[in-house]
């Protein structure tokens, strides 16, 4: 074969290999990196009220006074006994007030934070991470029993609120048990672990 005929058949000395796109392209298909995971979409898992009940005795004072003025202006039956009554707004009022800021003073409870709102006008929100919680607890005094409701207290390593309180609420050991389970979902997302450090006879948690 004349060496014209090896030349046309393996074409010109300047053309490319066929296989040099290849070669581009598996290198962009590699460097292309994986998507990120997701984030963890926020779940709402209890939400509820401080019930009225914890206030029943300053209730029964204001009804108290409310019946004292009302048998005070009766007996007297004075010309400015009409007055007296006015006196009734009084009690009234503290009733309505402390109803409504406990009304207004509200929980929920994530699987990521426990969101706490309080404030008739002026509303504020606390917000507690759950992988900060380090303990907590349940109480349920006689009087709070005998209703069904009960507290819960959080200690945590927030250094403006190293203690949460949710006070008289219902069903509070299964709000209980869902708080656990969160905040050990939580601490295990986020890699959150404690150490005891011992200084001489001190213990600290970090």
């Amino acid at each position: 074969m004349s060496l014209e005929a090896v030349r046309e058949a393996c074409g010109p000395p300047d053309a490319k290999p066929r296989f040099t796109s290849v070669q581009r392209i598996l290198p962009d298909m590699n460097s292309e990196a994986a998507p990120p995971s997701a984030a963890p979409v926020e779940t709402s898992l209890w939400k509820g009220h401080t019930s009225q009940w914890v206030h029943f005795w300053y209730y029964f004072f204001c009804l108290a006074l409310a019946c004292g003025i009302s048998f005070a202006a009766t007996v007297t039956a004075l010309p400015t006994a009409g007055l007296s009554y006015l006196g009734l707004l009084v009690p009234l009022i503290m009733w309505l007030v402390r109803w409504w800021i406990t009304r207004c003073t509200s929980y929920e409870l994530t699987s990521q934070r426990l969101k706490i709102g309080s404030g008739i006008l002026n509303r504020k929100l606390d917000e507690l991470e759950l992988f900060r919680v380090k303990d907590y607890s349940m109480d349920q005094p006689l009087f709070l029993r005998i209703v069904g409701l009960g507290n819960l207290t959080l200690i945590t390593s927030d250094a403006t609120s190293p203690h949460v309180y949710i006070r008289a609420i219902a069903n509070v050991e299964e709000v209980r048990e869902k708080l656990r389970t969160a905040v050990q979902a939580e601490r295990d997302r986020k890699r959150v672990r404690e150490m005891d450090v011992d200084h001489g006879d001190d213990a600290h948690v970090l």
